[in-house]
């Protein structure tokens, strides 16, 4: 079972839902730790957070994701955890710049977070999905990226000749520093 058909059952177990009139959202933040580096700068670490609406009420409850809160929404935690995994892997739909911000909000409420995912997606399950126009433009990206392949190999491979003629210049030129200093040692010997 794909990742995507593991999500959307779990989507449709959670229409019984207990927390109803509650959105939960769990994402990554950036928090300042105790500890600083050699040079002196704070040290940053990613924690998981949560994110808490509830209906007709304008506050909002911000916190580090406890593990109450991962079992209370639990849909929520997974559609995290899935996003976290298809972008470790993948490329991240807000770098897709063929989609409008609610398009890839869309997405992601299906457990779609990446190009490559968007474009796996069966001509079925696009269609039962209404998202026929996105998966196209995701499938001629992905072909395009394939197309491209040759190229980027070319390229890293003329990257790395270049990192190692580098490396030899400089061993040429601290050569000519030591055979420089060797001449000037004879010729004060030679005196």
């Amino acid at each position: 079972m794909s990742d995507f058909e593991l999500f959307q059952n779990m989507l449709e177990n959670s229409k019984r839902d207990p927390n109803q009139g509650m959105v939960a959202r769990f994402y990554d933040r950036a928090v300042k730790t105790d500890r600083v580096n050699k040079d002196g700068f704070p040290i940053f670490e990613d924690v998981c957070f949560v994110e808490i609406r509830i209906k007709d009420s304008y506050d909002v409850f911000d916190q580090p994701a406890t593990e109450e809160k991962k079992k209370r929404f639990p849909l929520e935690y997974q559609r995290y955890l899935l996003a976290k995994s298809q972008e470790a892997e993948g490329t991240p739909l807000r770098q897709f710049a063929f989609l409008t911000a609610a398009e890839i909000e869309t997405l992601n409420c299906h457990g779609i977070f990446t190009v490559e995912a968007l474009a796996a997606l069966s001509d079925e399950q696009a269609v039962a999905l209404e998202l026929e126009r996105e998966r196209n433009l995701a499938v001629k990206f992905m072909k395009q990226a394939a197309d491209n392949k040759p190229l980027a190999e070319f390229q890293q491979k003329e990257e790395e000749f270049a990192l190692a003629l580098a490396q030899k210049d400089a061993e040429i030129e601290k050569l000519k520093a030591e055979i420089a200093t060797l001449k000037k040692q004879s010729a004060a010997k030679h005196k």
